[in-house]
């Protein structure tokens, strides 16, 4: 069925792309349309789309009466694109691009090459909007569910990857490579046999090595590609070694380890820790901060994990949390020497409680605003 956008209400699903005056896909099939959404079309004077006969819910579609609205008339400005991007909340934008991530991996597992152009066109504009973020991007995990870890994982480091490197005081030019390197660090993922990727207990010993190379097959995937400096191509290669010489695929440590490699380190186990897996369940954002916080002096770089944990910490003061005796409090104080055990201001009685002191209780996660 195709219509106006003026006839669509939320709830509406795409069953085509829908592409701007440029070529370029404003939303996917398969969008399920939010009252956002269907503004973002008016900007762009979409004339129509195809959409399916039943909403979201199995409900049947009935499209409203199309008014021709004054807006129409109007000629497109040559800003209306970034003006839709910017109307984008994070998180609708966030999914858009994991979507697109699916759909890449899909290609790449057919033997289609990685478009750096079409990549870039995806994951830049996401990127672009790191300053607008506070405690969210530490709770990324929260959007993705174990099915789907894999696609959810890739753009969440990239974003933790650009931020870390932000706050580490990286040039732009430097801190976009760290995220677009971060983005197809597990593209080689897709030479993996996916009864591996998906398998919901533990691997053999075979499959554990066939895992490992897939930090290699990303390697052979983008070392020939313009788009992408060659620090970030060695950190794509590197980015499972360890400053201990224990890690893979070559079992490198310290200095050996490009900078890129051990930012990409720090924010992929982050992430991995604190999302839902097929085999793993989700560890606290805080559990993950002490597991980091204990390898800063073995398995990662302690320049990196410091700023890493300071920034999440510095977030976090002021915001509520729930604990595991099922009440909230506001965050009042982190210690350097024990970040993930904070002093917390119970809401209920105002009392101020160091969970360093009470070792049995533990948050189990931020209220955002």
């Amino acid at each position: 069925m195709r219509v106006h956008p003026t006839q669509l209400v939320a709830g509406t699903v795409l069953l085509r792309d829908v592409k701007g005056k440029s070529g370029h896909p404003i939303m996917k099939e398969g969008t399920i349309l939010t009252n956002e959404h269907i503004t973002v079309l008016h900007k762009f004077l979409i004339e129509s789309v195809e959409v399916s006969n039943k909403l979201e819910n199995g409900e049947a579609f009935i499209a409203k009466e199309h008014v021709k609205s004054k807006e129409q008339s109007k000629p497109v400005e040559r800003n209306i694109y970034l003006e839709a991007e910017e109307s984008r909340s994070f998180p609708a934008h966030y999914l858009e691009v994991v979507r697109d991530y699916k759909q890449f991996f899909a290609d790449w597992n057919n033997g289609v090459p990685i478009d750096m152009v079409k990549v870039r066109q995806s994951i830049l504009p996401l990127l672009e909007r790191i300053g607008e973020l506070d405690m969210e991007i530490f709770t990324l995990h929260q959007y993705g569910a174990a099915e789907d870890y894999l696609y959810h994982h890739s753009v969440a480091v990239s974003l933790l990857a650009a931020f870390l490197g932000k706050e580490l005081g990286y040039r732009k030019g430097e801190w976009i490579q760290l995220g677009v390197a971060g983005y197809l660090a597990d593209a080689g993922m897709t030479r993996i046999d996916f009864d591996i990727l998906t398998k919901g207990g533990p691997l053999t010993e075979q499959q554990v090595q066939d895992m490992r190379n897939h930090s290699t097959y990303s390697y052979r995937m983008v070392e020939n590609l313009t788009g992408l400096s060659k620090t970030g191509k060695i950190a794509i290669l590197q980015h499972h070694e360890r400053m201990d010489g224990s890690g893979y695929p070559l079992g490198i440590r310290n200095e050996q380890i490009n900078t890129f490699a051990r930012i990409l380190a720090v924010c992929d186990t982050y992430h991995a820790m604190t999302s839902a897996r097929m085999y793993k369940a989700k560890q606290s954002i805080f559990k993950a901060l002490d597991e980091l916080f204990q390898e800063r002096y073995t398995k990662l770089d302690l320049k990196i994990v410091h700023p890493f944990i300071e920034s999440l910490a510095k977030r976090a003061v002021g915001k509520t949390v729930h604990l595991t005796n099922h009440k909230t409090g506001e965050i009042v104080y982190f210690d350097d020497d024990h970040p993930a055990s904070p002093l917390v201001k119970l809401h209920e009685t105002g009392e101020i409680i160091s969970l360093q002191m009470n070792p049995e209780l533990q948050i189990e996660e931020i209220i955002l605003d």
